[in-house]
This record gives C-alpha cells, sequence and structure tokens, in this order.
C-alpha cells in the first residue's frame, strides 16, 4: 500500500472495521461516564451551594473541565459519525475512502476551539502555546484527554459528595445530643458563667455550629486524600475537628451525670453528715463531761482539753441545705464531697480526744481490777486474814476509791499489794520500784 504522512499506511478494510469497532465502544463508555456523572448527586449539590475557599476554586475548574468534557466529546462523536458514514457508502470500500477513514482515524481529524478551554477556564495540554486559535486532536488523544478530564472532575465531585455524605449528619446528631445535654445541665443549674462545664457547652456549640457552616460551604477543607492512590474519591474525610468536640461532650455529659447523682441523693447525703457531726459533737460533750469527772476524781495527772464544736463545718453544712433548696446542684456537689471527708475527720478526731480525756479513768479501773483479781486470789489460798495483806490491801483501796485519786501512790500501793501476796503464795519476791510483776494483770493471766 501506499503511505499517507503523517498517518502512516493506509488502512484496509479490516483494520478500519476493527478501529471502529473500538472507538465505538470508547464512544459508548465515555457517553454513560459523562452522563453518570451529569447525574450525580454530588454535581447537582455542588451546583446549588455557595461554596467558598478550595472547593470553590476547585469547582469553578471542574465545571470548566465539564464543559470541555461535552466539546471533545460533541467533536469526538462528530468525528465518529463522519467515519461510519464514509464506510457504509460501500460495501467494499475503495481506496479513495480508505485513505480518507485512515486520515479520519489515524491522524488529527477533530479541530477544537483555543477559545473553548480559555472561556471554560479549563486546563489546556499545550501548555506552552495557551492563546493558539484551534487545537487539533486525534481521536485517541482526544480519548485520552477525555479520559482525564473526567477522572480530575469525578474525583473533586466524589470528594465532596464524600464529606456532605458523612459530616453533616455526624454533625446533627451530635448537635441534637448536645441540645439534651444542654437541656439537662441547665436544669441542674450548670450554666455559662457559673460552672466550666457550662462554659465548655457554650463552646461546643459555636465549634459546631462554625463546623457545620464551614463543611458545608467548603467540603474539600475537610478530605483527606489517600496516599499513593490515583483512584477518583481515592481517600475519606477529616474528622479530627468533629471527633475531638464529640470526645468534650462525653466529658461533660459525664459531670452532668455526677451532678444528677448529686441530686438524687442530695437529701440521704445531708442527713447523713447531720448524724455524723451530730456524733461528733456528742462525743466532745462527753469528752468535756469525762474531763470534769477526772479533773474530780483523779489528782496529779494532765487531763487535755476538749475543743468545742466544729461550728465552720456546720456553717458549711447550711450552705449546703441552701444548695441544695435553690436546685444549685454544681455548687453542692464539691461541698458534699469535701464535707463527708472532713465530718468522718471530725468524728475521729472527737473520738480519739475522748479516749485521751477517760485514760486516766481507764488506769483507774484498770487498778481497782488487779487489786480486787489478787485478793480473791489469796483468798482461795487462805490468807486473805494475813495482816500485812490485808494493811496493804485496805492502804490501795483508800487511795483507788477515794477522790481525788493519787494514781502514781495507788500504783505504787497496789505492786506493794502485789508483791507482798507474791511472796506469800511461794513466787519470787519483786524489789519495790523495779517494775510491774509479770502476773500484774490478773491471777488469770
Amino acid at each position: 500500500m501506499a503511505d499517507t504522512d503523517p498517518t502512516g499506511p493506509v488502512m484496509d478494510r479490516d483494520e478500519v472495521d476493527r478501529a471502529l469497532a473500538r472507538l465505538g465502544a470508547e464512544h459508548e463508555a465515555i457517553e454513560t461516564s459523562l452522563l453518570a456523572l451529569q447525574d450525580h448527586a454530588g454535581r447537582r449539590l455542588l451546583e446549588g451551594a455557595q461554596l467558598t475557599g478550595l472547593t470553590e476554586e476547585r469547582w469553578t475548574a471542574t465545571e470548566a473541565s465539564i464543559t470541555l468534557l461535552w466539546t471533545y466529546f460533541d467533536a469526538y462523536t462528530d468525528a465518529l459519525r463522519t467515519a461510519r458514514h464514509i464506510r457504509a457508502r460501500r460495501r467494499w470500500s475503495s481506496r479513495e475512502d480508505l485513505i480518507e477513514l485512515t486520515e479520519l482515524l489515524r491522524g488529527e481529524p477533530v479541530t477544537v476551539a483555543g477559545s473553548a478551554a480559555a472561556t471554560a477556564n479549563a486546563p489546556t495540554p499545550n501548555a506552552a502555546a495557551p492563546h493558539r486559535l484551534s487545537e487539533r486532536y486525534s481521536l485517541a488523544a482526544l480519548v485520552d484527554r477525555m479520559n482525564d478530564l473526567y477522572a480530575s472532575s469525578l474525583d473533586m465531585v466524589v470528594a465532596a459528595d464524600a464529606v456532605w455524605s458523612a459530616l453533616p449528619a455526624r454533625i446533627d446528631l451530635l448537635a441534637a445530643e448536645l441540645q439534651r445535654t444542654s437541656r439537662l445541665a441547665h436544669s441542674v443549674g450548670v450554666r455559662p458563667g457559673e460552672h466550666p462545664a457550662g462554659d465548655d457547652l457554650e463552646r461546643i456549640t459555636r465549634t459546631l455550629t462554625r463546623l457545620r457552616e464551614q463543611v458545608v460551604s467548603d467540603p474539600l477543607a475537610f478530605w483527606r486524600p489517600a496516599e499513593g492512590s490515583s483512584a477518583p474519591g481515592g481517600g475519606k474525610p477529616d474528622t479530627t475537628v468533629y471527633d475531638r468536640e464529640a470526645r468534650a461532650l462525653e466529658d461533660v455529659r459525664r459531670e452532668i451525670e455526677a451532678v444528677l447523682t448529686v441530686r438524687q441523693d442530695a437529701e440521704k447525703r445531708i442527713v447523713r453528715l447531720r448524724d455524723v457531726l451530730s456524733r461528733a459533737d456528742r462525743t466532745l460533750a462527753e469528752a468535756r463531761t469525762a474531763r470534769g469527772e477526772v479533773l474530780a476524781k483523779i489528782a496529779a495527772t494532765e487531763v487535755p482539753v476538749v475543743s468545742g464544736p466544729p461550728t465552720a463545718l456546720q456553717e458549711q453544712l447550711s450552705t449546703a441545705a441552701e444548695y441544695r433548696r435553690h436546685a444549685q446542684w454544681h455548687r453542692l456537689s464539691p461541698l458534699l464531697e469535701a464535707l463527708e471527708q472532713k465530718a468522718e475527720d471530725e468524728l475521729m478526731r472527737a473520738r480519739e480526744s475522748l479516749t485521751a480525756v477517760t485514760a486516766p479513768l481507764a488506769v483507774r479501773a484498770e487498778l481497782r481490777g488487779r487489786l480486787d483479781a489478787y485478793k480473791a486470789k489469796v483468798a482461795r489460798h487462805g490468807l486473805a486474814e494475813d495482816p500485812e495483806l490485808v494493811e496493804r490491801y485496805e492502804r490501795a483501796r483508800r487511795m483507788l476509791w477515794s477522790a481525788p485519786c493519787d494514781l502514781r501512790a495507788a500504783e505504787q500501793a497496789v505492786l506493794r499489794y502485789q508483791q507482798a501476796a507474791t511472796e506469800l503464795l511461794g513466787g519470787s519476791p519483786r524489789v519495790p520500784g523495779r517494775g510491774v510483776p509479770d502476773d500484774r494483770r490478773g491471777p488469770g493471766a
């Protein structure tokens, strides 16, 4: 066959038919893709939205690309229609027909006005000559060009649609939960300016409102492309801000639940606090009474001073009752926690004070019990009438049962009686002043 420049050898009928079949299939696929893009929900949303920022910039270029795509497709359709018409003239195409078909199928038969891309603001493949009056394409080059424009356009549309499908609905659900939490917070007195949780709720509300506005007007600002992916729409929505506010709302909700628990248990806790402080007061009153008894009955001993009732705690308890009456649960919660610990500490202090004050009486009771125990032991051995034992017993007994009682002298008297009894019972005598015998705890020790 003769050569034609620049298309190469003239195609035969079989080559022409195969090329037309391939181009027809590509035409059908491109048309299907363009119609799907035209009907894409994301594209319709983009057309009707008030866009800003990156999305507005990208959509302007994408609209131009889509317009240019249809221009290219129409030119491609015309060229394919012409080629099919020439092939259909005769069953057996003439050489002239084959030359013409070769020019159409292998050459650059498609001319697109350069003003088409420029007017549409679409990128052109010939960046070095952006002001050319027209561009010529082969059908294969035109298909590649349409594929590139389609991929970039679809990527932008799918990304925006993915963000709009994911984030606004989630933000609305979180906003609904925020409203419920805010109403609950208001009912327990957690309000902005009065409680940190109220301030957090106000901040979360502002952030979610602003976030939704930004997502609706500039969805691509919240799109994170997948690394290394060239497929249209490869990536996922960026939910960083949403996730942070969702965690913050969950923290506030737990705090509100804690305040609600205080509201439900406030009366029981206040009653329990009153009981603990009342027991502390009664214990201190008993300690003061015991101190007077000790001072009257025990001589030559140090008796600690008993403090008065904890008036500061009573005042705080009254404040807690006021908070409860006025439903100021957010203030009542920390106050009750502090009061409960202080009340327990106060009751322990009162008990320790009573124990310290009554210690001399306990010592006297222990000495009395020891004296009587040794007397009973001596009596069981028939030595109760021993004159020395009787004299020492009576002397110790007078000291222990007289007021005021000198505990030091009484202890020495009991010790002397114990030593005398031990000697009579056959035990080894103890030297006075060298300690208490091993059996000072009584005959059963």
